[in-house]
C-alpha cells in the first residue's frame, strides 16, 4: 500500500494529486505554476539580485529577470542561468554575470544582493497544499512532470535534440510509460528534469520519479474511461502553452505532434489529426511550420481510429470541429491529464492491479 503526490508543473498551472491506494482517497488542487509565483517574487525584490537553484520553466521568469538586468545588477549560478539560456554566453549577451556556485555561496551571505532561489518544487508551499488536503505531508512516491528540451550539442537546435531524445526511447520501447525516469535513471541532457528530481529529494518521500509532460498527458489521456476499452485512439492536450496530440494503436504510441497551443487554430488542428492518424506528419516540415515537431512510427488511418479524446485547459479551440472530438477528463477532471498519466506510468513500471479510481 502506497501513498502517491503527483505532479505537473506548466506553463499557467501546477496540478496536484495525492492518491491513497490504500483508502482510494485521491486530493486534487491546480494552483499557479511556479513560473509565474516565482516571477511575482522576482518582482517583490527591489535592486540588485543574486540567482542561485536549478533550471526550471522560463516564460514569465526569464522575461523579468532580462528585465531587471536592464537597470540593476543581476548575478547567477550556472545552473540556474540555464532557465534563460544553455549557453552561458547567451546569458551574459543580456547583461547578466553568470559566476560560479562557490563565490555565490559566498556572496549570499553577504547581504549585498537580493536572494533568489529558482526551482519548479516550492517545498513550503507545497506543504501547505498538502496539509489542506488534510494529509501527512509524507508519501511514499512522489512523480513530478514538466517540459524538458534538454541540453543539446553546441550547433543541434534544441527541438531537433528534443525529438531525438524521443525517438531512441520509442523506437525501443513504444510506450509513453518507457519516458518515466527513477532518480538515478535521467538521461544526463534532461537538465530541468534533473533540477526537478534533485529538489523532490528534499521531499520526504522513498521513491522519486520524473517525466516529460507531453508523454505524460499522452499517457493520462488514454486513460479516461471513454478510451481505456479502444484499440485506436488519438488524444489531444490543448494545455496552456503547449498542444500535442497523439495516436496509439492497443498502448502503443503509433505517432504524435507538438505545437505551442498559440499557433494552433481549429483548421491546423483538425489537419494534424487527418496527417497523424494516416502517418504522414513530417518533422522537419513540422518544424517548417513552426511546431515543436512529429514522430511517426506507423499509421492504423483515420477511418480507423475509433475515438478522439481532448484534454486540457484549452480544449475549447477545438469546440467546434468538423471532427468527432470528445471531451476527456481521466480521473474525472480534464486538467489532470499529466497527474494521471505519471500515476498510470508508475502503475505500469511496478506492474501493478489497475488503479480503480476512474
Amino acid at each position: 500500500m502506497s501513498t502517491y503526490l503527483l505532479l505537473d508543473v506548466g506553463a499557467g498551472t501546477l496540478d496536484v494529486l495525492y492518491y491513497d491506494d490504500a483508502s482510494g482517497l485521491q486530493c486534487k488542487a491546480v494552483v499557479r505554476s511556479p513560473v509565474r509565483t516565482v516571477a511575482e517574487k522576482v518582482r517583490a525584490l527591489q535592486g540588485n539580485l543574486l540567482v542561485r537553484g536549478t533550471e526550471m520553466g522560463g516564460g514569465p521568469v526569464s522575461e523579468i529577470l532580462i528585465a531587471r538586468a536592464r537597470d540593476s545588477q543581476v548575478l547567477m549560478t550556472p545552473s540556474a542561468a540555464s532557465t534563460l539560456h544553455h549557453d552561458p554566453e547567451r546569458v551574459k549577451a543580456l547583461g547578466i554575470q553568470v559566476i560560479g556556485e562557490t563565490e555565490a555561496a559566498d556572496l549570499w551571505k553577504t547581504g549585498r544582493y537580493r536572494n533568489l532561489t529558482l526551482g519548479d518544487l516550492e517545498i513550503p508551499r507545497l506543504r501547505s497544499l498538502v496539509e489542506s488536503f488534510g494529509v501527512p505531508f509524507s508519501f511514499d512516491v512522489v512523480a513530478v512532470c514538466a517540459q524538458d528540451h534538454g541540453t543539446p550539442p553546441r550547433g543541434v537546435s534544441h527541438l531537433d535534440f528534443r525529438h531525438r531524445l524521443f525517438k531512441e526511447r520509442l523506437d525501443r520501447e513504444p510506450f509513453p510509460h518507457a519516458l518515466l525516469y527513477g532518480k538515478g535513471e535521467i538521461p544526463e541532457p534532461l537538465n530541468r528534469l534533473q533540477g526537478i528530481a534533485q529538489s523532490a529529494s528534499e521531499l520526504p518521500a522513498h521513491e522519486i520519479y520524473v517525466m516529460d509532460s507531453g508523454m505524460a498527458a499522452i499517457l493520462g489521456g488514454s486513460t479516461d474511461p471513454q478510451a481505456t476499452p479502444k484499440e485506436r485512439i488519438i488524444v489531444l492536450d490543448l494545455a496552456t502553452s503547449h498542444t500535442l496530440g497523439a495516436a496509439l494503436e492497443q498502448g502503443e504510441i503509433a505517432g504524435f505532434f507538438e505545437y505551442h497551443t498559440r499557433d494552433i487554430t481549429l483548421q491546423k488542428m483538425e489537419s494534424l489529426i487527418m496527417d497523424l492518424a494516416a502517418g504522414e506528419l513530417v518533422h522537419e516540415k513540422i518544424l517548417e511550420q513552426g511546431g515543436h515537431g512529429a514522430y511517426v512510427r506507423k499509421a492504423f488511418g483515420f477511418d480507423r481510429s475509433e475515438i478522439i479524446l481532448a484534454t486540457g485547459p484549452k480544449r475549447r479551440l477545438i469546440g467546434n470541429s468538423r471532427l468527432p472530438i470528445r471531451p476527456g477528463a481521466p480521473l474525472g477532471d480534464h486538467m489532470m491529464t499529466g497527474t494521471a498519466g505519471l500515476l498510470e506510468a508508475i502503475r505500469r513500471r511496478k506492474g501493478l492491479d489497475p488503479i480503480p479510481i476512474w
